[in-house]
C-alpha cells in the first residue's frame, strides 16, 4: 500500500517564455501538459495567458521584453542578475524538465548550465539553422537535451549534429481552417463579395513601418489606379502601428474606395483578400495558411545586406517562408511567391506583381492548391494539435529512463 511518503509527487514543469508568443505557446502547452499530467506544477517565467492556466511566474515576463533589443546594454547587469538567480533557483527545486520558449538569447544560456547540472531540458522553437549558421545546431545541442521544431525541415538539420530534434508542427497551422472561408470572411468586414480586395500589410513593428510602409502603400495606390473597384485592407497591429499607417494614409481619407484600416484582425483580412501584399517574415506563413496568393516585399540597410552576403550567413537564395517549406517539403522547386527585395523593393515593381496575380485566376488557383498541401505539412499530427504533440514529446523525455 502506498503512503503519502511513498507516492510519487505530481511532476513540477518549469517554463520560461520570454515575449508574448512564447507566452501564448506557453499557455497552449500548459492545457495540453495537464491532459497528459493532471496534478502537474507549472513554475518560472510566464504572462497573463500562462499564468491564467494555473502557472506560478517566478519573475514577470517583461523582465525578458528587452532582451536582443538595442537597450539590452542598458538593462545588461538585470539580465545577467535574473539568470543567476534564476538558474541557481530552478537547480535547487529539480524540476522534471525545463522548457525554454523560444527566446533563444536568454533561454539557450540558462538550458546550458541547466543540462550541465544534470535536469533535463527543452528548447520549443528552433532558431532559424535552416536560413543562416547551420553550425548553431550543435551549440543547441549543447543546451537542450530535446528541440522541438516548427517546421518539417529542420530535425534533419539537427540530426547531422547529433542532437535530438522533434518536428511538433506549427501552432499556426492549428488556427487556420484547411479550406479558407473568403465569402464569411468578407462578410465579418463588410467587404463586398463581387469586387476585388487586396490586404497590405507593411510591417507590425515601427521601425519597419518608418522603412518599408511609403512604398507598400505607393504600390497599393498604383495597383488601386489600373484596377478600378480595388478595396484595400490594412490590418494595424497594434495601436502604435495603427497611429502610424493612419498618419500615412489621412492623404487618401474621404475619397471613393479609400483604404479599411482595421484594428487587429489580420487574419480576417487575410482570408478575405484576392492577393495579400506584405512585409517578409512571419504573416507570409500566416497569408500561406490562409491560402491566400501573395506578393512579398523587404529592404534591410545596405550595410546589414552587404556583411550577410559577405560572410556568407544566409544559406537560402529564397526569403519568404512559403517559398522555403515549398522547397524543403518537395511541394515546387519554383517560386510560389514572388519576392522583391533590397534594390527590388519598389513601388513599381510590387504594383507590377500584384496586378498580375489579380489578373490570373488560374495561377492564383494553383498557388492555393500547394498552399493547402503545405498547411497539411506543417501539421505533424492530423489527430492532434502543436500544443499537444510537443506535450507528448516532452513527456517522453521525461518517462524515458536517464541515458536512454
Amino acid at each position: 500500500m502506498q503512503t503519502d511518503e511513498t507516492k510519487p509527487r505530481p511532476p513540477l514543469i518549469a517554463l520560461l517564455a520570454g515575449e508574448d508568443s512564447g507566452d501564448q505557446l506557453g499557455a497552449d502547452l500548459i492545457a495540453a501538459l495537464r491532459a497528459r499530467w493532471p496534478g502537474a506544477r507549472f513554475v518560472g517565467i510566464g504572462g497573463r495567458r500562462m499564468q491564467g492556466e494555473g502557472f506560478e511566474s517566478w519573475y514577470d515576463i517583461r523582465e525578458l521584453s528587452l532582451f536582443g533589443l538595442a537597450e539590452v546594454l542598458g538593462h545588461l547587469p538585470r539580465l545577467l542578475k535574473l539568470r543567476r538567480e534564476l538558474v541557481a533557483r530552478l537547480i535547487k527545486a529539480k524540476p522534471d524538465v525545463v522548457v525554454g520558449i523560444d527566446a533563444p538569447d536568454f533561454n539557450l544560456g540558462v538550458e546550458e548550465r541547466l543540462k550541465r547540472a544534470g535536469l533535463r531540458t527543452v528548447h520549443y522553437v528552433s532558431p532559424s539553422v535552416w536560413a543562416w549558421r547551420e553550425h548553431r545546431a550543435a551549440k543547441i545541442g549543447r543546451s537542450a537535451s530535446r528541440v522541438l521544431c516548427l517546421f518539417p525541415m529542420e530535425p534533419p538539420i539537427y540530426a547531422r549534429h547529433g542532437v535530438d530534434a522533434r518536428f511538433v508542427g506549427h501552432p499556426l497551422a492549428d488556427r487556420f481552417p484547411l479550406v479558407a472561408d473568403r465569402a464569411g470572411a468578407r462578410e465579418a468586414l463588410g467587404l463586398p463579395h463581387d469586387v476585388p480586395v487586396l490586404a497590405v500589410l507593411p510591417g507590425s513593428r515601427g521601425s519597419e513601418l518608418e522603412r518599408l510602409g511609403t512604398v507598400f502603400l505607393d504600390a497599393a495606390w498604383r495597383v488601386a489606379a489600373a484596377l478600378p473597384g480595388l478595396r484595400i485592407v490594412i490590418p494595424a497591429a497594434n495601436p502604435r502601428v495603427h497611429a502610424k499607417l493612419a498618419e500615412l494614409l489621412k492623404p487618401e481619407a474621404g475619397r471613393d474606395g479609400a483604404p479599411l484600416l482595421l484594428d487587429g484582425r489580420a487574419h480576417e483580412a487575410m482570408l478575405a483578400a484576392d492577393v495579400v501584399l506584405l512585409a517578409s517574415g512571419t504573416a507570409t506563413l500566416e497569408a500561406m495558411l490562409a491560402k491566400r496568393p501573395m506578393v512579398v516585399g523587404y529592404r534591410v540597410s545596405p550595410l546589414s545586406y552587404r556583411i550577410a552576403k559577405l560572410f556568407r550567413l544566409l544559406k537560402t537564395d529564397v526569403y519568404a517562408l512559403p517559398n522555403i517549406l515549398a522547397r524543403a517539403c518537395g511541394v515546387s522547386e519554383r517560386a510560389l511567391v514572388p519576392e522583391l527585395m533590397q534594390e527590388h523593393f519598389t513601388a513599381p515593381k510590387l504594383a507590377e506583381a500584384t496586378l498580375a496575380l489579380l489578373r490570373d485566376s488560374e495561377r492564383r488557383a494553383a498557388v492555393v492548391a500547394a498552399f493547402e498541401q503545405l498547411h497539411h505539412a506543417l501539421q505533424a499530427d492530423l489527430a492532434g494539435s502543436a500544443a499537444e504533440a510537443a506535450a507528448a514529446a516532452i513527456v517522453e523525455l521525461v518517462e524515458a529512463p536517464r541515458g536512454a
